[in-house]
């Protein structure tokens, strides 16, 4: 009995400490009159690579699957109802791939012969439908060579899964010649999984090829340009950098399929249609019609980066295959083509129009130079192999263009012996960026906000290229965006802030996914046919990359950075465009805190504004059903003389930010 008392008495003070302990106000402190270091434009970037779908089917608009008819199966995405393989289809028709060897980069096209016209259609699936909005605008453009005037008519419809029509236009084919056609049609509801139907008046053969289809209300409204909703998200975050096209779809799987710029850029037509390294990365996630267009190429990459403010940062292979699957090494003494096609990409973004790729540039639209500062050398790659390749193109990028900055990597991990080993060497080299990619737990996360406290102030500075805090692990289907994983990122991120002497760039990875055609998970942005929304972990990088001010300044507790003592994080700085201080605060502790933040050294007006995300649970997401389930609210903040109390609520989120008088 005496036992138990003592044990109850020892509870209830237990309970009473950490009742206290909860109602103790931690104060910070911050200095607001002393810059530590300049914070880089490019602190908050964004990072594209055409997986889940992002490209094709994502962010560049076409609506029809496989236009040219140049996947490895050439009628992949093209269903022919009322024709039967084994028949001569005297009441339909039936459509025949044409393979033309001479012409390299678009040699197939499609020869389709009408039996009868009341029975024969032809339907392309779209990228898992096509997303069509009630009243909006459509324009549909393709090849034809009607030969000796056999077809009066094409038809073009839109139709759902109950073949209702949704809309329908015409062309009248001309020419025994190819010739490029054009109309515009309006559809007439809204419809997630509309198809486009094909039909014909008139019997005989007729050729096609390129059979494309836009919405008319794109971005910036660029005819056959990009989804105005994927772009707008980017561009609302004001982004530091786009980097692109990758990610492993720069090295392929082997050297073979590795992404080539050159194929890229040019006339839409002549882009070569090539296999997406991700359509069978993952035997769970397989996507064996998943291609590239190249529709969204270098030259629309650049664009996009100018269009959304942002710097363009392209990143080249090495001579490398991913070194997950085949590891293909070029010889280094055949290496030359892949060192002139960085210096002909420099030239391309660069150059006059007195040169040969800056002519090129100017012909697709763009005469002023795109002003490129950076370029990618390989990515993820790792060991001697890479540090071999890459003395080769610093030298040789160096001695042409000796202002453009060079990214290195440090391989897929952000320790291990081959980082180790990488960093290192790069270390010798007096390499200007090492490009670090972390995969790992939210609670790394949280673990990791003192990562670069002690990284060498005069080393080569850090690009965290890619890097999500993962639910369950990396590369696993199951991952989710959860509220605890965007907010354990914020954690991370107050210590890229605090280190922006050492971090000059960060983006999260991959930044997009559809809904039904997607490979990797977490991904920023989510995306159907219809809609796009931003995820946890998008708000927090929103938030982060449109407060990310000027200038770094120390934040405090009894001397020391707030690096997770007592659940809490924090990062201050000062915007000296908005003459604003701006401190973030991230609580990760499942009871809410009091905090003081005591601001020495300026003047600050009383009236300020405080951000907050907050969410109740861990597992929490955004998602088209809510999509703005977890974002900011905002709020007015009075400053107490120069203290700013704030109570912070548990799991959260929360920028403060006050006028410099």
């Amino acid at each position: 009995m005496k036992h138990n008392l003592i044990s109850k008495i020892t509870l209830c003070g237990l309970l009473f400490t950490g009742l206290f302990a909860n109602a103790q106000k931690t104060t910070l402190e911050v200095d607001v009159a002393k810059t530590v270091t300049k914070i880089q434009p490019t602190m908050f970037g964004l990072f594209f690579e055409d997986i889940n779908f992002a490209a094709d089917g994502g962010l560049y608009a076409e609506m029809v699957k496989n236009r040219s008819f140049e996947f490895e199966k050439p009628l992949m995405g093209w269903e022919q109802p009322n024709t039967k393989r084994l028949s001569l289809n005297k009441q339909s028709g039936y459509a025949t791939p044409i393979t033309i060897l001479e012409n390299k980069t678009n040699p197939n096209f499609c020869r389709v012969l009408v039996n009868d016209d009341k029975g024969y259609a032809i339907i392309n699936e779209g990228f898992r439908g096509m997303g069509v909005k009630k009243d909006a605008k459509y324009n549909l453009s393709l090849k034809a060579a009607n030969y000796e005037g056999a077809i009066k008519k094409i038809i073009i419809q839109f139709i759902d899964k109950d073949k209702k029509v949704l809309g329908e236009t015409s062309i009248i084919p001309t020419s025994n010649d190819w010739k490029s056609y054009s109309t515009q049609f309006t559809a007439t509801q809204t419809e997630a999984k509309a198809n486009l139907k094909i039909t014909f008046e008139g019997t005989g053969t007729i050729d096609l090829d390129m059979i494309s289809l836009f919405p008319e209300d794109t971005w910036k409204n660029r005819k056959n340009g990009l989804r105005k909703d994927l772009v707008q998200l980017l561009y609302d975050m004001k982004p530091g950098f786009l980097r692109f096209p990758g990610g492993c779809i720069v090295e392929g799987r082997t050297l073979a399929d590795r992404y080539q710029w050159k194929n890229s850029v040019g006339a839409i037509e002549n882009r070569k249609t090539m296999i997406n390294r991700w359509n069978m990365e993952f035997p769970k996630k397989q996507a064996p019609d998943y291609f590239q267009s190249f529709g969204l190429g270098f030259f629309e990459y650049f664009q996009l980066s100018e269009d959304i403010g942002a710097a363009a940062l392209p990143v080249l292979s090495c001579g490398m295959a991913c070194q997950y699957n085949t590891g293909e090494l070029t010889p280094i003494d055949e290496l030359d083509p892949y060192v002139q096609d960085a210096l002909d990409l420099i030239e391309f973004a660069n150059g006059s129009e007195a040169t040969p790729w800056g002519k090129l540039r100017s012909d697709m639209g763009h005469p002023k130079p795109f002003n490129l500062k950076y370029i990618g050398v390989g990515n993820e790659q790792w060991g001697p192999d890479y540090i071999e390749r890459y003395k080769v193109f610093e030298k040789a990028i160096k001695a042409k263009y000796p202002k453009i900055i060079i990214v290195s990597g440090s391989g897929p991990s952000p320790d291990g012996e081959y980082f180790e080993y990488g960093m290192q060497e790069l270390k010798k080299l007096n390499a200007e960026l090492v490009d670090e990619h972390y995969y790992k737990s939210p609670q790394w996360f949280r673990d990791n906000a003192t990562r670069y406290d002690n990284y060498d102030r005069k080393g080569p500075k850090v690009f965290a290229g890619e890097y999500a805090a993962q639910s369950t692990t990396a590369g696993n289907t199951y991952n989710t965006n959860t509220w605890e994983c965007a907010f354990s990122e914020a954690a991370f991120m107050t210590g890229l802030e605090r280190n922006a002497e050492v971090v000059h760039l960060t983006s999260y990875a991959p930044l997009m996914a559809h809904e039904e055609a997607w490979q990797w998970s977490p991904d920023m942005i989510w995306f159907n046919n219809l809609e796009a929304y931003g995820s946890a972990n998008y708000q927090v990088q929103k938030l982060f990359a449109l407060n990310k001010g000027t200038d770094l300044l120390n934040i405090t507790k009894e001397g020391k950075p707030l690096t997770g003592q007592n659940n809490l994080y924090a990062s201050a700085v000062k915007d000296a465009n908005t003459k604003e201080i701006i401190v973030k605060l991230v609580n990760t502790a499942a009871t809410p805190q009091e905090v003081s933040v005591d601001l020495k050294g300026s003047k600050l007006e009383s009236k300020g504004t405080a951000i907050t995300l907050v969410s109740a649970n861990l597992t929490d997401e955004n998602s088209f059903a809510a999509p703005v389930k977890i974002s900011p609210t905002t709020s007015e903040y009075k400053l107490k003389g120069d203290k700013a109390p704030m109570s912070l609520p548990a799991y959260s989120v929360t920028v403060l930010k006050l006028k410099l008088k």
